[in-house]
């Protein structure tokens, strides 16, 4: 009897090929049980045309992915290549890669929101290097178990399937299987344009649930995370972002602070609404002895309304509205009400412009609530004096300078350093200082970093390269001035800045779209789904495509303190 090798090319070539359709025919039965794990990660639609879409398009995408997979990989090795073992050892490898690539890719997207891309992945890998570090061995064994259980059923596939070809080419039953899978395949897209053309969420919403499906809208994918309502997801264009869930209530101190020593430094907190030049910084540091951190790439992406929000309560804007009717005071201020420290609040200079007249109100309804008394001040010729400054009692003193004030700015910023000095040459303790602009006049400002300082007395000097923001201040006088151990993420969205060791994505809202940060580039997206990016390291607008992963890690960002809270609850 000749070998299947000594047969001739066409009919070697016909048999392999009709051995490959039943092997893909087999993958894509394994591929749509496992790509289960997609559709019972995301809630049931709502409606009967959703779940209808839902299971037809689950069906017929992963069928059409492992054919295509048949198609551009399998087929053409099988047309140069014709070897028996040669073709099945290769198309069971092909096989229990892609579902491997699927098992992955549905772990990320069951903790990230998004598929496997190049965009996302710093983010990836960090998701990926935290499991292994957690549970090393784990992690191997369970990857080393899938391996072998999908290679093995491949490989048992491939043999059954080529010892039985003829059995199986007799069969009937596969075409009661295939067709339908290629009549949901036309209906899933029909019924996708249809629901398109009159912004069915139900369906829409689905969009990103499966590998390589439609991209999705911005808008669409906001209302899937929350921030916008679905009943109004055709109406509402222009009405600012909300949760659609209830913000958790902000956490009461409960005294985690240790009260064994009284403490004697202050923090200063000297803030501009004029953005500040790194020149303006380098005088000031070549006035520090230690303690310097640089904040080459501080986020503060509000505009004057909300940034104000951000600092006191290192929360995105979003949790502002709810915050102030719980009439809850920032935890910071709960701590130093405890420990009766002092507090003051300092505006000098004017500005009569109409916008802020209106940011100033915004700024005295916020400052009122916790601060005694707000002293306005036309200069600073009261306050230059060293002795003046060293008079405040230990606790936290903000001066915030109005307008075009650049030179009683630095003006004060000398007479502060002179003061820290003469602390310093008292063998005093020095206090905390934070020095910083706040606020943007237009969204193009708030897409670019901006140049702050912090000096911790106690510190090593370093310049920080990773993305901090006004939400991280907190934190940071929480551990380093108050010496607290409080975890920082049940009460804010920010980070201890010196504990700062991996890059992040900084996330804030305005009214009409969020603003999200990267160490590359930053990306604001309105409620209409328009994106416009710039280049953090060009400082110019870019033009790029929709980055959604970015996107939606950004809103996995803004929504962490309330997530935090309810998982606390």
């Amino acid at each position: 009897m000749a070998s299947f090798e000594s047969k001739p090319y066409s009919k070697r070539l016909l048999q392999l090929v009709s051995w490959s359709h039943w092997f893909t025919f087999f993958n894509i039965i394994a591929a749509i049980l496992l790509s289960s794990i997609y559709v019972f990660s995301e809630s049931m639609p709502d409606t009967l045309l959703g779940k209808t879409y839902l299971v037809t398009t689950w069906l017929s995408h992963m069928a059409f992915l492992t054919f295509m997979s048949f198609v551009l990989i399998l087929f053409p090795i099988t047309i140069l290549f014709p070897r028996t073992r040669f073709i099945r050892v290769t198309a069971s490898i092909i096989f229990t890669v892609e579902l491997l690539l699927l098992l992955l890719d549905a772990f990320i997207y069951t903790r990230l929101g998004y598929h496997l891309n190049i965009s996302s992945s710093a983010p990836i890998l960090e998701l990926i290097s935290n499991e292994i570090q957690q549970n090393s061995r784990v992690f191997w064994f369970i990857s080393l178990v899938l391996t072998m259980v999908i290679l093995s059923f491949e490989l048992i596939t491939s043999n059954y399937a080529w010892k039985h070809l003829k059995e199986l080419q007799k069969t009937i039953f596969a075409r009661f299987v295939v067709i339908p899978l290629v009549c949901f395949f036309f209906f899933s897209h029909i019924i996708h344009i249809w629901a398109d053309a009159n912004l069915e969420y139900d369906v829409l919403r689905q969009d990103t649930v499966l590998p390589l499906s439609y991209p999705s809208t911005a808008k669409t994918l906001l209302t899937k995370y929350g921030m916008f309502d679905e009943v109004d997801y055709i109406a509402r264009r222009t009405s600012p972002l909300a949760f659609t869930d209830a913000v958790p209530q902000y956490p009461v101190y409960q005294g985690q602070c240790p009260n064994d020593t009284a403490l004697k430094q202050s923090v200063f907190m000297v803030i501009t609404d004029q953005t500040l030049q790194t020149q303006q910084l380098d005088k000031i540091k070549q006035r520090v002895k230690r303690g310097i951190l640089s904040l080459d790439n501080h986020v503060d992406n509000a505009l004057p309304k909300d940034a104000w929000f951000n600092l006191l309560y290192s929360l995105p804007s979003i949790y502002k509205k709810a915050l102030i009717e719980q009439h809850a005071q920032p935890l910071i201020f709960q701590i130093i009400a405890q420990k009766n420290l002092a507090k003051s609040f300092t505006i000098v200079g004017e500005d009569n412009s109409e916008a802020s007249v209106i940011n100033s109100h915004g700024l005295l309804s916020l400052t009122n609530e916790l601060f005694p008394t707000t002293t306005k001040l036309a200069d600073i010729s009261s306050l230059i004096f060293a002795d003046k400054l060293n008079s405040y009692a230990p606790g936290l003193h903000i001066f915030y300078f109005k307008g075009d004030n650049s030179y009683q700015f630095e003006l004060f910023l000398d007479a502060l350093m002179s003061a820290q000095n003469k602390k310093q040459d008292d063998q005093q303790s020095n206090d905390i200082l934070w020095i910083s602009s706040i606020g943007n006049s237009t969204i193009e400002t708030s897409l670019s970093t901006k140049p702050a300082l912090l000096i911790l007395p106690d510190s090593k000097s370093s310049a920080i390269n990773k993305l901090t923001s006004h939400m991280d201040m907190q934190p940071t006088l929480i551990k380093n001035w108050l010496n607290c151990d409080i975890k920082a993420k049940s009460y804010s969205n920010g980070t201890d800045i010196k504990a700062l060791n991996n890059d992040r994505i900084i996330a804030n809202t305005m009214d009409n779209g969020i603003v999200v940060f990267n160490k590359d580039k930053s990306m604001f997206v309105d409620q209409n789904g328009n994106f416009q990016s710039y280049s953090i390291q060009l400082a110019a607008p870019i033009t790029a495509k929709p980055d959604f992963p970015l996107m939606i890690d950004g809103v996995h960002f803004i929504k962490q303190f309330s997530k935090q809270a309810q998982n606390v609850q």
